[in-house]
């Protein structure tokens, strides 16, 4: 992982390490490491991996924050999927759990599933939400903003650099070409952050904005899609389009930090969905690809498009 220099390694630390190697992997239930000057601006992204009960926070691609948490409990599991915050409330309070506070709530779907601060015992004990120590929890609320993207996953970990992945660097020459076969709707939601699906089961690429679906296409994949992973842009100039790969643990490493040739030359848009699609590119877009399939949930409101998981509004 990306070194993270000078991250309190607790709510409480006073004196931040010079070095954070294998400090994520060593954080305590509670513990979590905060390092915001290292990207003071830009586009920000999270990740929650699952299995390693960890958060990941990004800004302009760079790790600023992780920290533990605790996620849903058996027969309560935490949805995976691509979401987007929907509402803050600093002082929020359980509709459900007897008045249970939750501060620093952010919702991440109608029906149940938020960021908040909350106990951590060191292993999954919610009912579904992501609970988070209460120090991260205001500090994260102070760099979100409605509409911020956040993957929950199996796992994550950390970013490198590589050129456009190949889901959106077909060209008009391609002899690949799938037919025009796609819906483009940009004025169900003018305005907010992109998010990009693509379903290698499905053959299907989503388009979101601001957590609102805003066009679907058609997309021919040479080959198996053997593993997910997630990006983010981190800027479009002469040469070309540039994302920030962000790993997920578990997954095999790759053979290089950027995509090569072959692999983008792996997977063709319709070219008029493609020109529509790079004109509303903007840094801070999320990609997720994924090995799942979107049908057995929707896009939209609830933007839950891997697995949905049976919760009940906090």
């Amino acid at each position: 992982m990306v070194a993270l220099m000078g991250m309190n390694t607790a709510a409480t630390a006073q004196t931040p390490p010079a070095s954070t190697d294998g400090a994520v992997e060593a954080l305590k239930p509670g513990e979590f490491l905060w390092a915001p000057d290292i990207a003071p601006a830009g586009p920000v992204t999270m990740i929650v991996g699952l299995k390693t009960q960890r958060a990941y926070l990004y800004r302009n691609g760079l790790p600023i924050g992780v920290s533990t948490i605790s996620s849903g409990r058996p027969g309560y599991q935490t949805p995976t999927g691509i979401f987007t915050i929907l509402q803050k409330d600093a002082d929020h309070t359980s509709n459900l759990y007897k008045d249970a506070p939750m501060p620093f709530m952010q919702r991440l779907t109608w029906g149940g599933i938020a960021l908040h601060a909350g106990h951590l015992p060191g292993y999954p004990d919610s009912h579904g939400c992501v609970r988070l120590p209460l120090a991260f929890a205001k500090l994260l609320f102070g760099v979100t903003r409605l509409g911020l993207t956040v993957i929950i996953t199996d796992d994550a970990e950390a970013p490198e650099i590589s050129p456009t992945p190949g889901i959106i660097a077909a060209g008009p020459d391609d002899m690949h070409q799938p037919p025009e076969d796609y819906i483009w709707r940009p004025d169900r939601s003018p305005a907010g952050p992109i998010s990009i699906v693509v379903s290698g089961r499905d053959r299907r690429v989503v388009v979101l904005r601001n957590g609102i679906e805003i066009g679907s296409a058609a997309i021919t994949i040479d080959g198996p899609v053997e593993r997910t992973e997630a990006f983010t842009l981190k800027s479009i100039d002469p040469a070309g389009i540039h994302w920030l790969r962000l790993p997920l643990p578990g997954n095999p490493k790759p053979i290089a930090p950027e995509l090569t040739p072959i692999e983008r030359a792996r997977a063709h848009l319709p070219e008029t969905f493609r020109v529509l699609l790079d004109g509303i590119l903007s840094p801070g877009t999320t990609l997720l690809v994924t090995r799942d399939s979107l049908r057995s949930s929707g896009t939209g409101t609830n933007i839950v498009v891997l697995a949905v998981g049976d919760t009940a509004a906090p």
